[in-house]
Order: structure tokens, then C-alpha cells, then sequence
């Protein structure tokens, strides 16, 4: 990002919220580059403590930005676009919007023609700079301003250019498989409750493991988590046994139907807002 570059998110909801942390933390924006809007700006108040601009005028935020994070609901999305519609130039903006249900085209019939869209489907865990995140550029994006958006989230984890039609599946997988890999880890630790832990050792033991168990993947050249469960399980060992017990109770079914379920329930997200 040029050094008078700002940046604006619109939404200082639960995931714009997350991203402002997120950029913080990374020390590669200053905070006073970075504007956050709400309507309840009171609830921005943490971020205004330390630098943030926090407002509810979101015209203003997006005349003195140069990228714009839209983190709305789908039912806003619509009113926002008209909103700052008029401050929106095709060579002085990059629009990014994490909206869900909502195409680049959907979202350019509203804009001046020319302006640079690109989508991201990031992941709450941005705050904590451990986000997956999906970028799928609008075919008019030039490769200069998908450059700025991958340079901004690159900080806040990993990512990964997608085409626009995996955005949604990507929705499913991965921001909402946060809750789902969450639920895994509490559902682990209520075993290690019974089996005579207690409840904030048996959280801490489960979500250490769990982070261990994904860092020997992602540090490994072997991609199927099958072969790392290859290696700690035995002939008629305790781990065959306990993952068999999980499978005979349906758990990796449950999973990808839970991913399926969410993935439809994000497609129509958008045209069943009110």
C-alpha cells in the first residue's frame, strides 16, 4: 500500500471487526490509515482508543479511502452501494466486498463502470492473523489492483485465488468450518472432561492438538491427512479403535453434509435476506 493510502471498512460488525484486529496486528497499517464505519459507532470504541477512525458516515469513508472492505449483511448490501455509490471512482477505488450470496456483477450494476471488485471470503480468525482466505477478482480487476487486495490480507493468514463460483463453497468451508472445527474442539475436550481432565486443561489439551494435527499438515509435503493418520495408528491400537467408534456414529458424514447444508444455505443467502 502506498504510504497515503486508506483504508475503509464498511461494517464494523463481527468480521469487519475481526479484519481491523487483524490489520493492526499485522504493524503493516498504521491505525490512523484505517477508517471502520457503524451505525452503533459507540461499539467501535476499542479501535477509536487506539487510532482507528470510527464513524457512521459511510460516504465520508469511502471518499478518502483507496480500497474499501464492504463486510455487511447481504439484506444491506444493496442500500450501502447506492450509498456511497456517487464517492466511487473507477481509477481512484478497489471495492472489496465479503458479502455473501452477492456476484461482482451484482454488485458493479450499481457502481460507476471500471471499478476494480474483487471478493474475498475471509475467515473470523483474520483478528488473530490465521485466516484462509478466498479472493475471486471480477474479470475487469486489473492484475494491479488484485496485487493491493493480496498485499492487505496476505498479513492476516493464507490465501488463495479462487473463481467467483467457489466464493460460495468457500463460505461453507471455510469461514463458516471455523464453528465447525470449534464444535470438533469442544466436543474433544467434553471427552477429555470424561475421561478425568478438567474442563480448561481439557480445552487447552484439545485445541493445541487440533492446531498440531493442522501444522503437520500444512508443514508437510504429504496433502492427504490420511497418510499422517497412517502414522499414529496401529494394529489394534487405542486410535484405530476410538476413530473407528467416531466413524461408526457417522462423523466424517456429519462433516461434509454439515459443509453441503451450509454451502446451499450460503447460495440463496442472498436473495432470501429481508
Amino acid at each position: 500500500m502506498a504510504a497515503n493510502e486508506r483504508i475503509a471498512i464498511i461494517g464494523g460488525g463481527n468480521l469487519g471487526t475481526a479484519i481491523a484486529e487483524g490489520l493492526l496486528a499485522s504493524g503493516e497499517l498504521p491505525a490512523d490509515r484505517l477508517t471502520v464505519t457503524r451505525r452503533t459507532v459507540d461499539r467501535l470504541t476499542d479501535l477509536a482508543t487506539r487510532g482507528v477512525v470510527t464513524s457512521g458516515d459511510n460516504v465520508a469513508a469511502v471518499r478518502d479511502a483507496a480500497v474499501v472492505l464492504v463486510c455487511v449483511r447481504p439484506g444491506q448490501l444493496d442500500d450501502v452501494l447506492e450509498e456511497v455509490a456517487p464517492e466511487v471512482r473507477a481509477n481512484e477505488h478497489v471495492l472489496v466486498s465479503t458479502v455473501s450470496g452477492v456476484t461482482t456483477a451484482q454488485i458493479a450494476a450499481h457502481l460507476p463502470d471500471g471499478v476494480a471488485i474483487v471478493r474475498a471470503m475471509p475467515t473470523i480468525a483474520v483478528s488473530v492473523r490465521e485466516s484462509m482466505t478466498c479472493l475471486a477478482p471480477a474479470a475487469a480487476a486489473s492484475s494491479e489492483a488484485q496485487a493491493t487486495v493480496a498485499r492487505l490480507v496476505t498479513p492476516l493468514g493464507s490465501i488463495m485465488i479462487v473463481r467467483e463460483e467457489q466464493i460460495t463453497p468457500a463460505t461453507a468451508l471455510c469461514a463458516c468450518g471455523v464453528a465447525f472445527f470449534l464444535r470438533a474442539i469442544r466436543a474433544a475436550s467434553q471427552g477429555g472432561v470424561q475421561v478425568g481432565f478438567h474442563a480448561d486443561e481439557a480445552i487447552r489439551l484439545a485445541a493445541q492438538t487440533a492446531r498440531g494435527a493442522a501444522s503437520l499438515l500444512l508443514g508437510s509435503e504429504v496433502v492427504h491427512p490420511e497418510n499422517m493418520i497412517d502414522n499414529v495408528t496401529t494394529p489394534r491400537g487405542v486410535t484405530i479403535a476410538g476413530l473407528n467408534e467416531m466413524e461408526h456414529s457417522g462423523f466424517s458424514s456429519a462433516m461434509i453434509r454439515g459443509i453441503v447444508i451450509a454451502a446451499e444455505k450460503a447460495g440463496v443467502l442472498y436473495t432470501a435476506a429481508d
